[in-house]
């Protein structure tokens, strides 16, 4: 029997940069393919993988999980506060072998739990056009559509969410 697990973990864990790396190289590949008609250079994804340590996704004010299907590392999700009340999702990932086994669902929720324990009463998250199957798992989990809360040159779909019991 398989079975997922999930808990949190530093943004620096072995787990975690594995699942990093993965993440941000599936999303730049993505982008450069789309508009470059090439894959990231990788001395481009090196510098930039470095350079978003996750350091913010710490407690006290945010929180990295790492799902484990049968053990193994295979999701993430982090939250962090930007106010006393509004937590952001970010990195959520389930490697491309691993999707359509319940995951992102899982992590999504436990990061919702982790950013109530936080304090937070919305989450918000913003992600690309291109970025399908993300778009339709916040949609169907109950995520809205709206304003955008940021200014990420790459982000073009900016969602929230209500988590108040």
């Amino acid at each position: 029997m398989t079975s997922w697990t999930i808990t949190p973990e530093p943004p620096d864990s072995p787990a975690a940069t594995a699942l990093w790396r993965a993440y941000y190289t599936e999303v730049s590949d993505r982008w450069y393919l789309l508009h470059e008609n090439r894959r990231t250079d990788p001395a481009e994804l090196r510098r930039e993988i470095a350079a978003r340590t996750g350091a913010e996704l710490v407690p006290p004010t945010g929180l990295l999980l790492i799902a484990r299907y049968d053990g193994e590392p295979a999701g993430s999700a982090g939250v962090r506060l930007l106010d006393p009340v509004t937590a952001e999702l970010t990195r959520v990932f389930v490697p491309a072998g691993l999707r359509g086994r319940g995951g992102a669902t899982l992590l999504v929720a436990a990061a919702e739990d982790a950013a109530r324990a936080l304090g937070a009463e919305r989450i918000v998250l913003d992600t690309r056009s291109d970025l399908v199957e993300a778009r339709a798992l916040y949609a169907r989990l109950g995520y809205v559509e709206g304003e955008a809360h940021n200014d990420d040159p790459y982000a073009e779909h900016w969602f929230r969410k209500d988590i108040v019991n």
